[in-house]
C-alpha cells in the first residue's frame, strides 16, 4: 500500500478496506481497531483478476500490506511471527543486537507477554523504518491484550501495554514514516474504553455480508468445478433465493449450506434452510437470540381489539413494503396475564419477517455483557427486516442512572438507545418491549423516536371479552366444554379473571374430570322382539339402571354395558367447573395488579384502548394513586 496509490486502485476491495486505506492517505492515522465480522471471510481479487475469499489475516498480509517490506503478526497465544522467513531471520538480527545491548536473552527463546513483546517491537520498528522500511502490524485478540476494565483493576502488564499503543499512535516518527498497526477484536467494547476513545485510532467496522455480496459469493463457490450441476439436482432452493434468504449469515455459514448439499448429499428444502439459518444464527449470537416461531395468528387472540386492529395494520404495512410508515418501536405494557407476551408471539405470524426474542445477554463478567449486546446489534442490522422481542424490559435493559454495577447498566441503556433510535432502520427492525412495570422504564426508551406507540392491555371486563377469552383458552389448552355450563361468577362476576387464570382454572378442571370423577356406566337398550338375546348376555335386571351426564358410549356388540367417565370423551362438566371456579384463588396481589393496571394507563398512547372505566379518570387522580399503592407496597 505505498503512499501514491490511488483510490481507484482500491475499487475491488471491501468498502471497510477501501475506507482504512482513506483513512491512512490522512497520514494523520496510523492505528486501525477493525471489529465485528473478522472472523469471516474477505473477498480479494487475484492476479489472474479471478476472484477467491480467504481469512482476514490473509488478506490484511497478502492483499492490502502486500507492498510491505516486513508485516508481522502478534498475539498471546502465537507470539511474534512473520509471513516469510526473510523477515524473520531480519527480526532475529535485530533481537541479538538488542540482547547485547540490554543484557536479555531473547534470541533463544521469545517472549509472549505484551509489555516485552512491545519493548522489542519498539526497538525494532524504529531500527527499519530509520533504514526506510515499510512495516505493518497485526495484533490478533486485542481484547486480550489491552481488555475491557476499570483502570484501578488493571494489571502493570496492561498498563504497560496500553502506554505502548497509545504512544505509538501518535509518535510523529511513526505517523511520518510507513507504519500501520492493525488490531483485530469481535467487539469493540471488549477493549479499553479509554484506548477506543483516543482521537489517535480509527474504528473500522467490517459487517456481515448483505444481500448482494452473499449472491456474489453463491455464484463463485457454484462455479468451482461441478458445484453448480450438483447443486441444482440437490436443491429446491435457487441460488438467488438462497441469497435473498440468509439474511444475518457470512460466508462461512453459506459454505456451511452450500458445503452441506455437495459434499453430504442432504437435500436442501425451504424448511430445512429455514431450520440451517435459525440454528446457524442462534449459534453466531452465542445462543442469546431465539427465533419466536408460532403457529398462531393475532384470531387467537381474545379481547384487545383496538391493539389487535393497529398490529394487523402493521403487519399489512409491511408486507407492502412500506417501512417507512413504521414506529421504530413499540411499548406493550399491561398487569400480568393479560396476554403480552402471547400477543406479540401471534404477531409473528401475521408479518412474514423473522421476530427474535432478546435472550438474558448479561454476564457477571466485567466487560462480557456489553460485548454481548454489540454482537446481537450487529446480527440485528444484517438480519432486517426483523423484529426483537425484549420480555421484561424493564429489568433487562438498565438505565442511566444506575451506578452500583460498575456502570454496566448505563452502557446497556447506551447501546440499546442508541440502536432503537436509528432512524435508518426505522420498519427494518421492529422493537418490541414487553413490560407489567413501564413506570420504572427510563423515559428515554419510551420517547418518540424510540418505542412511539405504546399498547396498554387490560383484563376482560364485560361479559362478551370473558366469553371470547374463555373460547380461546379452550382451544389452547383444549379443554373440551360448553359454554352454557359455565360458572356465573366466572362471566359476569365482580372477581376480576386474566387469561392466566382462565387456563389454570381449565387445566384444574381436565385434571379433576380425568382423575377425580366417579366411573359410570350405561345401561343396555332392550332387546329387540325379534331378536335372540345373545349367550353371554347378562340378565336385564342385572344391569345397574343410572342416567350418564354425557352422551351414551357406544354398545359393544355383545349388548354388555361399557364405563364411561366425564373424561371418557373429554367433556368437563358444570359441576366440575362450578367446583373449580369457588374453590380457586388467583395467585395475584390485589394491589401490585392495580399499581401494573394504572401504570399502563398512564402509558398508553390510544384513548380506543383504555376500557371505558378508565377513559374518565383524571390523569392526576391516577398519579395521585399511583403514587400511594408505591407507598403501601413499599416500592420504588
Amino acid at each position: 500500500m505505498a503512499q501514491t496509490t490511488t483510490e481507484s486502485q482500491f475499487a475491488h476491495y471491501p468498502e471497510w478496506a477501501q475506507e482504512l486505506a482513506r483513512k491512512y492517505f490522512t497520514k494523520t492515522l496510523n492505528q486501525f481497531n477493525l471489529h465485528g465480522n473478522v472472523r469471516d471471510l474477505v473477498p480479494t481479487e487475484l492476479k489472474n483478476g479471478k476472484r477467491d475469499y480467504v481469512s482476514l489475516r490473509s488478506f490484511l498480509a497478502e492483499d492490502l500490506f502486500a507492498g510491505r517490506d516486513i508485516v508481522l503478526f502478534f498475539d498471546r497465544s502465537d507470539g511474534i511471527h512473520f509471513i516469510d522467513m526473510e523477515s524473520k531471520k531480519d527480526f532475529n538480527r535485530a533481537i541479538s543486537g538488542y540482547d547485547t545491548i540490554f543484557g536479555t536473552e531473547f534470541a533463544k527463546k521469545l517472549p509472549k507477554d505484551p509489555a516485552r513483546v512491545f519493548a522489542l517491537l519498539d526497538n525494532y520498528f524504529r531500527l527499519r523504518l530509520n533504514d526506510g522500511k515499510r512495516i505493518a502490524c497485526i495484533i490478533d485478540y486485542a481484547e486480550t491484550i489491552v481488555p475491557m476494565a476499570e483502570a484501578s483493576s488493571y494489571s502493570t502488564e496492561d498498563r504497560s501495554a496500553l502506554v505502548y499503543l497509545q504512544k505509538w499512535s501518535h509518535d510523529s516518527f511513526l505517523l511520518k514514516s510507513d507504519f500501520t498497526l492493525t488490531l483485530i477484536s469481535e467487539n469493540l467494547t471488549d477493549l479499553n474504553r479509554q484506548f477506543v476513545q483516543s482521537p489517535y485510532n480509527a474504528e473500522i467496522e467490517l459487517p456481515i455480508p448483505g444481500a448482494d455480496r452473499r449472491s456474489d459469493y453463491i455464484e463463485w463457490f457454484l462455479s468451482q468445478g461441478e458445484h453448480g450441476k450438483q447443486y441444482e439436482a440437490l436443491s429446491d432452493v435457487t441460488p438467488m433465493t438462497l441469497s435473498q434468504n440468509t439474511a444475518g449469515l457470512g460466508y462461512v455459514q453459506l459454505r456451511t449450506i452450500l458445503a452441506d448439499v455437495i459434499e453430504n448429499k442432504e437435500r436442501l428444502t425451504y424448511e430445512a434452510l429455514s431450520e440451517k439459518k435459525k440454528e446457524l444464527i442462534e449459534a453466531e449470537a452465542y445462543g442469546l437470540l431465539e427465533f419466536v416461531e408460532t403457529d398462531y395468528n393475532l384470531d387467537m387472540v381474545a379481547g384487545h381489539e383496538e391493539a389487535k386492529a393497529h398490529l394487523r395494520d402493521a403487519a399489512e404495512a409491511i408486507k407492502k413494503g412500506r417501512p417507512d410508515v413504521m414506529p421504530m418501536g413499540y411499548l406493550v405494557s399491561g398487569p400480568v396475564g393479560t396476554g403480552k407476551t402471547f400477543m406479540i408471539t401471534t404477531f409473528a405470524g401475521e408479518i412474514g419477517i423473522p421476530m427474535v426474542k432478546l435472550k438474558n445477554f448479561r454476564s457477571q463478567w466485567q466487560g462480557v455483557t456489553e460485548g454481548n449486546l454489540e454482537k446481537i446489534l450487529s446480527l440485528l442490522r444484517a438480519m432486517n427486516p426483523v423484529a426483537v422481542m425484549i420480555d421484561e424490559a424493564d429489568a433487562a435493559l438498565g438505565d442511566r442512572n444506575n451506578s452500583g454495577d460498575s456502570g454496566v447498566s448505563n452502557r446497556v441503556f447506551g447501546q440499546i438507545a442508541q440502536a432503537m433510535s436509528d432512524t435508518r432502520y426505522r420498519g427494518k427492525i421492529i422493537w418490541f418491549l414487553v413490560t407489567a412495570r413501564p413506570d420504572l422504564m427510563p423515559v428515554d426508551l419510551k420517547r418518540q423516536g424510540r418505542a412511539e406507540e405504546h399498547l396498554a392491555l387490560f383484563y376482560p371486563s364485560n361479559r362478551k371479552d370473558r366469553e371470547e377469552l374463555l373460547e380461546v383458552m379452550m382451544k389452547k389448552t383444549k379443554t373440551n366444554a360448553r359454554m352454557e355450563d359455565m360458572p356465573e361468577a366466572l362471566l359476569d362476576g365482580e372477581r376480576t379473571y386474566s387469561g392466566a387464570d382462565m387456563e389454570a382454572l381449565l387445566t384444574r378442571a381436565k385434571f379433576r374430570a380425568a382423575t377425580g370423577q366417579k366411573e359410570e356406566t350405561v345401561p343396555t337398550p332392550p332387546a329387540q322382539p325379534d331378536a335372540a338375546p345373545e349367550p353371554s348376555a347378562p340378565p336385564a335386571e342385572s344391569q345397574p339402571s343410572v342416567t350418564s351426564k354425557t352422551e351414551p358410549a357406544p354398545i359393544p356388540s355383545n349388548g354388555e354395558a361399557k364405563p364411561v367417565t366425564e373424561a371418557g370423551n373429554g367433556l368437563v362438566s358444570k359441576a366440575i367447573l362450578q367446583e373449580v371456579v369457588d374453590d380457586f384463588i388467583p395467585p395475584t396481589y390485589p394491589l401490585q395488579v392495580e399499581l401494573q393496571t394504572l401504570a399502563a394507563v398512564m402509558e398508553c398512547t390510544s384513548q380506543s384502548m383504555l376500557p371505558e372505566k378508565f377513559r374518565s379518570l383524571e390523569r392526576e387522580q391516577v398519579v395521585r394513586r399511583i403514587a400511594e399503592l408505591k407507598r403501601l407496597i413499599g416500592d420504588r
